[in-house]
């Protein structure tokens, strides 16, 4: 019988060796799971009499406390590799109106919950919400206090662009409440920032997180993108090098996705540029190499974390959890989705808001919550969900629980799926024992894989003709198993 290895065990270098040669061998299209159903499933009959539904759900769940995502869509200039829904201007009119908005819909959303519910986890997200000044950063922190609690020592992240902040602004940021911060980075080689438009000396980023721990906040994250135009194993080397400097916190190495088909932006992008993809492999194996060497936690997907940061430790008792900012330490609250295209999970129903500023105040001036779309899930999806999260988080099943919370005998129900798992254990990315499902270190590297095993749709899928099969639009791409850079939202 084999012993468990803890899913914040040290990553070896034979399951990267097996990753390398097995990357290429398993390929198709996967989503992040960032929610399951994922948000390419949403439908246009979720309106808001169904929302209104589940937010009095959520109501009589009271006093649970709730989880927030604020979209923030403005951005001063384009970064042309970024699939984020955004707005590009300079002019602070449109983001006083959108402030405004906000207000609108925090109220709405409230008068039907009843009374300030806790926010234990709220993430400024876009866009770049730094875009803000701070007199609009003061009116939308206002406007949360005036319908929600948010107490101190809860999590409050917001996304920074550090070119576009000083020591007042993170002073601010603080006073504010935030308490952790996530900064794009992306990559320090010149040639690389010149060809994605985004010039951002390292100075200026060091600057930024200097004054995130002057100012004693809790969390510094910074994003990384690998497989860029011009970069190298050693290009991209150079820059992990001076991201270990800085210490961050947490980590996130996200794979881009040229797809210039969807994003108008990518266009820009000298496609000749790109590394191939045996060279971005090699950008990834060993950007992973060097920071769990370095002493990081290799969580999953694109998130690496120091041992004692919250991820790492959650990961290690048992309870890590994925909502739509990726993985969460406070993912199992009802997640409230304010502005644009943001999305929420309420009572069992996922709802997104309206993608254009234009619905988007159209709805809020008729005095409607602007939904756009959303699902409501059944007892199956809450099921998978559950497993693909066991999955993906903590890296084993118990499959004796599962049956006891949702009365079903596992083999039988997951017959299918069983044997699907088997064939990826003969590849040594699970491993299968009585009453239990292991994912192994080679596993984890490749763990949506395994969690597209248990995704019933994606089998409803295959088992249509081409012609029937829908075009999957939001987390599933055709990349090797690692995701293309973006917020989901």
């Amino acid at each position: 019988m084999h012993t468990h290895t803890t899913p914040s065990a040290a990553l070896d270098r034979r399951a990267l060796s097996d990753f390398r040669a097995l990357a290429g061998r398993i390929d198709g299209n996967g989503p992040r799971y960032t929610s399951y159903p994922t948000a390419d499933r949403f439908h246009g009959g979720l309106d808001e009499s169904a929302y209104h539904a589940a937010l009095a759900d959520c109501r009589a769940a009271a006093p649970a406390p709730l989880s927030l995502y604020l979209h923030i869509p403005f951005c001063e200039n384009i970064c042309y590799y970024c699939g984020c829904n955004k707005v590009i201007t300079r002019d602070h009119g449109r983001s006083a109106k959108y402030v405004s908005y906000l207000g609108r819909e925090m109220a709405l959303t409230a008068a039907h919950l009843g009374g300030r519910r806790q926010v234990l986890q709220s993430h400024w997200g876009g866009g770049t919400p730094t875009f803000l000044n701070p007199a609009e950063m003061r009116r939308v922190m206002a406007s949360l206090h005036e319908h929600f609690d948010l107490p101190a020592d809860g999590e409050h992240s917001i996304e920074i662009d550090p070119r576009r902040v000083d020591f007042e602004r993170m002073a601010l940021l603080a006073e504010l409440g935030f308490n952790r911060v996530s900064l794009g980075v992306q990559d320090f080689d010149p040639e690389v920032q010149q060809a994605i438009h985004r010039i951002q000396p390292f100075e200026e980023t060091r600057a930024v997180v200097d004054a995130s721990r002057e100012l004693g906040f809790r969390s510094v994250s910074l994003d990384l993108i690998y497989g860029l135009p011009h970069q190298t194993t050693a290009r991209f080397n150079a820059t992990v090098e001076r991201v270990l400097t800085l210490r961050p916190d947490r980590l996130s190495v996200y794979s881009y996705a040229h797809l210039p088909h969807v994003f108008k932006p990518q266009r820009r992008i000298d496609e000749n540029a790109l590394p191939s993809a045996g060279e971005k492999l090699d950008i990834l194996v060993s950007t992973i190499e060097r920071l769990t060497a370095a002493g990081y936690v290799y969580i999953g997907m694109d998130h690496f974390a120091l041992p004692d940061d919250d991820l790492a430790v959650a990961q290690r008792e048992g309870r890590l959890q994925r909502n739509f900012q990726g993985y969460s330490t406070h993912a199992g609250y009802d997640q409230l989705g304010f502005g644009i295209s943001a999305i929420g999970a309420v009572a069992g129903r996922y709802v997104q808001s309206a993608r254009t500023l234009d619905d988007y105040y159209a709805a809020l001036d008729a005095g409607r919550l602007p939904v756009m779309r959303g699902f409501t899930m059944a007892s199956d999806d809450r099921l998978r969900r559950e497993i693909i999260g066991a999955l993906m988080c903590n890296g084993v099943l118990d499959i004796a629980q599962i049956e006891a919370r949702h009365g079903i005998d596992f083999a039988s129900t997951f017959a299918a799926e069983l044997a699907d798992l088997d064939r990826l254990g003969a590849d040594g990315l699970v491993r299968r024992e009585p009453g239990r499902i292991e994912v192994t270190m080679l596993g984890r590297l490749l763990v949506r894989r395994v969690a597209m095993v248990f995704d019933r749709y994606l089998r409803e899928d295959a088992a249509r003709p081409p012609a029937a099969q829908p075009a999957a639009n939001d987390g599933a791409q055709p990349v090797r198993f690692v995701p293309r850079y973006s917020r989901v939202v």
